[in-house]
């Protein structure tokens, strides 16, 4: 694979991006552009049905509900696939020990904005807490009722920080911002970070039962699914409230309905969810809803669900855009990288 111009001065597709919106192409057409690679934007989810769409590419470039397992990845090698660039931190939709035997080479973009992240969660906790979203509806319509708007103040309240990469202190820093006690747990603690941003690390089980409010930033690997289960809630507080902007398997949806009616949980906000694939970035409010977990979800007060969109900011698209460009050229020229996945 080049990266340049032919004599003729046209350019070969060479990269194949799947699961693009507007707001993708505006982003990565530049950058592409100014390291001569010209691309084809699909905007099909590569899957099992679809991975006959990547074939004959050297690289593709796909997104969090993008899957490429094994069989894909052996499919693709035969037709010459040599690097995969995931435009996102996780690499969970990607069978990684398989595309290591291929010798198929995996980046992805590891911190395009964690401050994107960091404040859009704790949005969702003041959006729940204060009823921000009830009271935008009342007005529209014309009623000014206060009643059922009680929310609680932030300043003294436990927030638990499950996961203290870069997103998870970010978030921590804001919460103690507003006089929150910041604690977190992470099973590869980071204490001078963790000091900085004025957070202690406690046991998990000390965190699930004395947090006011819980915010997800871990990865999903076989040890987190379903992190939030029977067990862990059942040991939280009551009236807990539970924030997830990292992967919707870490939450087990069905035992989260079960909280949720007994009313042991307070709030969720949810910006993932664990059966998201095929759903969202899409827009479907003309199809009836096939997913009865998430209809279910969709008919509590208290709970406010978004559609992966924590990231979506003008900064994070930039750095997006260009990571995921800066990968192909050091997966081309073999260079050292930080942002390359192994198994």
């Amino acid at each position: 694979m080049h990266i340049h111009k032919s004599k003729d001065g046209e350019r070969t597709a060479e990269v194949a991006v799947f699961s693009v919106k507007k707001y993708d192409i505006e982003h990565l057409e530049p950058e592409f552009d100014k390291i001569g690679v010209k691309v084809t934007f699909l905007q099909t989810q590569l899957n099992d049905e679809t991975v006959s769409l990547a074939e004959g590419y050297p690289a593709i470039c796909i997104f969090v509900n993008d899957n490429l397992t094994a069989a894909n990845l052996e499919l693709l090698k035969k037709s010459g696939l040599r690097f995969v660039l995931l435009r996102c931190a996780g690499f969970n939709n990607v069978d990684i020990a398989a595309a290591h035997r291929l010798g198929i080479r995996v980046a992805r973009v590891p911190a395009y904005s964690p401050y994107a992240v960091a404040e859009f969660a704790v949005g969702l906790m003041l959006m729940l807490n204060r009823k921000l979203h009830k009271a935008y509806a009342r007005v529209r319509e014309g009623n000014f009722s206060l009643e059922g708007l009680t929310g609680f103040d932030m300043y003294g309240k436990r927030v638990g920080i499950i996961g203290t990469g870069k997103i998870g202190l970010l978030t921590g820093r804001i919460c103690a911002g507003f006089g929150c006690e910041v604690v977190c747990y992470d099973p590869y603690p980071n204490p001078a970070g963790a000091a900085e941003v004025g957070m202690k690390y406690i046991a998990l089980d000390e965190l699930l039962a004395t947090s006011d409010i819980i915010s997800l930033h871990c990865p999903l690997t076989p040890d987190t699914f379903h992190m939030i289960n029977d067990e862990s809630i059942d040991a939280m507080k009551d009236n807990v409230m539970i924030i997830n902007t990292s992967r919707g398997g870490l939450v087990d949806t069905v035992a989260l309905i079960r909280y949720l009616k007994s009313g042991k949980i307070g709030q969720v906000g949810m910006d993932v969810y664990e059966n998201e694939s095929g759903m969202y970035f899409e827009d479907s409010s003309d199809d009836v809803m096939q997913d009865d977990t998430m209809s279910r979800l969709l008919t509590f007060p208290n709970v406010c669900i978004t559609g992966h969109q924590a990231f979506l900011t003008r900064e994070a698209l930039m750095n997006i855009a260009s990571t995921t460009a800066q990968n192909l050229v050091d997966l081309i020229q073999g260079n050292d990288m930080k942002t390359l996945v192994l198994p």
